[in-house]
């Protein structure tokens, strides 16, 4: 990404952690984009701890599909069902400062047919 694309993400990023916080009884799901893959992770913040994580570099996933958006709905399918096994059944969801739309749409819409509620 270009030095611009990076601090405007960075800035709505800030925006955006200014509200969402994750607790124990409500953690944070955050996601991270990169040009290949996607990453989820559900994190506590009181206690600095990472709860439960999937991405599409998982083995366990075996994808059959190169098409990035398919892929990020297994992937949140993967984390709500990670997150239930976990008593994980309400989160907050951090888009990490990327436009709700397209692969992060994905993912949130693969982790709320998982049976996760945000």
């Amino acid at each position: 990404m270009t030095k611009k694309t990076t601090l405007k993400r960075n800035k709505i990023k800030k925006r955006i952690r200014k509200i969402v916080f994750g607790t124990k009884d409500i953690p944070r799901l955050t996601v991270f984009r990169s040009n290949k893959e996607i990453y989820a992770q559900i994190i506590d913040d009181v206690s600095a701890n990472t709860i439960v994580a999937a991405s599409s570099t998982d083995k366990d996933l075996k994808l059959k599909t190169t098409n990035k958006t398919e892929i990020s709905k297994i992937v949140g399918d993967s984390i709500g069902k990670k997150a239930l096994k976990a008593g994980i059944k309400k989160i907050s969801f951090d888009r990490n400062g990327y436009l709700y739309h397209g692969r992060v749409k994905s993912l949130a819409d693969g982790a709320r047919q998982a049976g996760l509620n945000f």
